[in-house]
């Protein structure tokens, strides 16, 4: 009987350990993607039941030796970090760069935009000639590529051309959907813009 008990304690004790490993440093923050409105525009709530836990926002443990409000990109597993520092960085799923679009290195955030006009560069036009009526600038709105809030990327050369951005299509997170840039839920990049100064150090690995 003894011997029965202790099996049953320290199974419960591994049980606990085990389901401890997977929680600790880490939060999950899965309800902040509900319907919200923002400078006037009704931005809809994000299925999240339908996007891959790992890819809700979450704060996680993550070593560095970068200092805190630097934004690293891992464009392998689909997550940007958002160093908080003492360890911490807030996780979030991301939609990366497509075969033949992929791109590595260290910029820095040069301009911040809430709700910004989206101009496609006139290569993306040459390879999809119905954006040409965009050409001078698309409007903000629930539609526009770029979501709810656009990082604009810059290195020693000047503009990179790349954003770092909200979509409406909640359904690319996770996956090599874009044409370089790195796109985030709506809820997600507003969440990441008001963490993020100018200026701000970029990697992308």
């Amino acid at each position: 009987m003894r011997l029965k008990s202790f099996a049953i304690v320290a199974a419960l004790v591994l049980s606990a350990a085990v389901s401890g490993c997977s929680t600790i440093g880490s939060q999950l923050f899965t309800n902040n993607y509900g319907a919200m409105t923002d400078a006037g525009y009704q931005l809809p709530r994000v299925p999240i039941e339908k996007v891959p836990a790992r890819y809700h926002r979450q704060e996680v443990r993550y070593d560095t030796s970068e200092k805190p409000g630097t934004i690293i990109v891992d464009t392998q597993n689909k997550f940007l970090y958002f160093i908080e520092g003492d360890g911490m960085a807030m996780r979030y799923g991301i939609g990366v760069g497509r075969e033949g679009f992929e791109w590595h290195g260290t910029a820095h955030i040069a301009l911040k935009r809430e709700w910004p006009t989206w101009t496609p560069p006139s290569q993306m036009i040459k390879r999809q000639p119905e954006l040409a009526k965009f050409a001078g600038g698309m409007e903000p709105g629930l539609k526009n590529p770029l979501g709810a809030r656009a990082m604009y990327l810059f290195n020693k050369g000047g503009d990179m051309g790349y954003r770092l951005h909200g979509s409406p299509e909640w359904f690319s997170i996770g996956k090599a959907m874009s044409s370089g840039c790195i796109r985030l839920m709506n809820q997600d990049i507003i969440d990441l813009y008001d963490r993020t100064s100018v200026g701000a150090k970029v990697i992308v690995m």
